[in-house]
């Protein structure tokens, strides 16, 4: 079984890292030149089939974390960041994860959210007529996609809720679709478009926006892990950190910068993956927010034993297939580097990371000092000058 526990894995040459990546992830010998490619595995050329006005490209550090243990299985773990000490803390949390038998995380399901919003109409009779018709809305919805029809996925549920605005009352419509191993984004606004007209005349209003929500609450994914008190640093650490997590859920100022330490490990897998980031962090932040005040998205307690305990939860949006990853070589390449084989163990594997790297950022500004650590690797980068 490929083992992601390799030590020193920092001070090896950029040949044997690669090596060792191609070794463990069966990368072939063009793979290995796209990812030594300075351009960043894109020409000016993709670049301007991918976006408007391109001048050029912008190219990030791309690195591997080690050590990873995510339901009984080793991960080596491709990072897109440009913040110093993230890949190498995350490396060191999972290498202390693994007393423990690493990460146990879950992602149960791949459900997308799509909003109609109906206004001008009288929202209290318009809602028997809507869910009264949803096997008509969902059949029309699910002929907008044949391969996902074929695959016994597609639009399963509608549901109505009333808002009452500034301008008045508003029904919105929901389709909750079954995206598989897709983000999802285009299939769902395909079908929130397809069946507003349908809702219209079912109603008697107008459809306004026709889109997805973000907000992926039906996407959920979660990774918990025991990390060893005497690892850790004591028992007196693991206390401290406990402490430093209730600052965060108790101070929405420092909530924040916590959560922002989170995202670090979770977004950074996200880039390297070709993830849609910005939705990830935005339904990330709304999440944090659900109680009504900004929290904490991790949560730290203690065991029995005196080992600290830490859980993280997000809704988590994210593909292997479609999107980036089929016009951005780099992408792709780092998808194969993780093994994944769905849109969920993917979840999976963002959800650990995350709490990977809030376990270290934690234990650094209990014990040394957070600024340590950047310090030093500021220091080398400065040094190679």
């Amino acid at each position: 079984m490929a083992d992601s526990s390799i030590s020193k894995f920092f001070e090896k040459s950029l040949k044997e890292r690669l090596d060792l990546v191609a070794d463990f992830s069966g990368l072939s010998q063009d793979e290995l030149k796209i990812i030594e490619d300075a351009t960043g595995g894109i020409s000016y050329d993709k670049a301007d089939s991918m976006i408007e006005n391109a001048i050029g490209t912008f190219s990030l550090p791309l690195g591997i974390a080690t050590n990873f243990r995510i339901n009984d299985k080793d991960y080596l773990i491709p990072m897109v960041i440009e913040e110093s000490s993230v890949i190498a803390a995350a490396s060191k949390a999972a290498k202390i994860a693994r007393i423990h038998g690493g990460f146990k995380a879950k992602s149960e399901q791949s459900y997308s959210i799509g909003q109609i919003q109906i206004v001008n109409v009288d929202v209290q009779s318009a809602i028997p007529k809507v869910i009264g018709a949803s096997t008509e809305i969902l059949n029309l919805a699910n002929s907008k996609s044949n391969t996902l029809s074929k695959l016994g996925k597609g639009a399963k549920e509608v549901s109505c809720k009333e808002i009452q605005t500034d301008s008045g009352h508003m029904l919105i419509v929901e389709l909750v679709i079954d995206v598989g191993d897709a983000m999802g984004a285009n299939v769902t606004n395909t079908m929130c478009e397809a069946v507003a007209p349908m809702i219209e005349e079912l109603t008697g209003g107008k459809s306004l926006l026709r889109i997805l929500s973000n907000y992926s609450t039906k996407r959920m994914a979660s990774a918990s892990a025991v990390f060893d008190k005497d690892a850790v640093g004591g028992e007196n650490v693991v206390d401290d950190i406990i402490l430093a997590f209730q600052f965060a859920e108790n101070d929405p100022y420092r909530a924040v910068t916590h959560n922002k330490g989170v995202m670090n490990g979770t977004i950074a897998v996200a880039n390297a993956t070709g993830q849609d980031s910005r939705a990830i962090e935005a339904a990330a932040h709304a999440y944090a927010a659900k109680s009504g005040a900004y929290r904490s998205l991790t949560k730290w307690a203690k065991d029995a034993n005196g080992n600290l305990i830490g859980d993280f939860e997000l809704p988590l949006s994210v593909g292997i297939v479609g999107g980036i990853i089929q016009h951005h070589p780099i992408a792709k390449i780092c998808t194969k580097i993780l093994g994944v084989s769905t849109a969920n163990e993917l979840s999976c594997i963002m959800a650990a990371a995350g709490l990977a790297q809030n376990f270290a950022a934690m234990r650094a500004l209990v014990t040394e000092g957070i600024q340590k650590g950047h310090m030093k690797l500021h220091a080398r980068k400065e040094g190679k000058n």
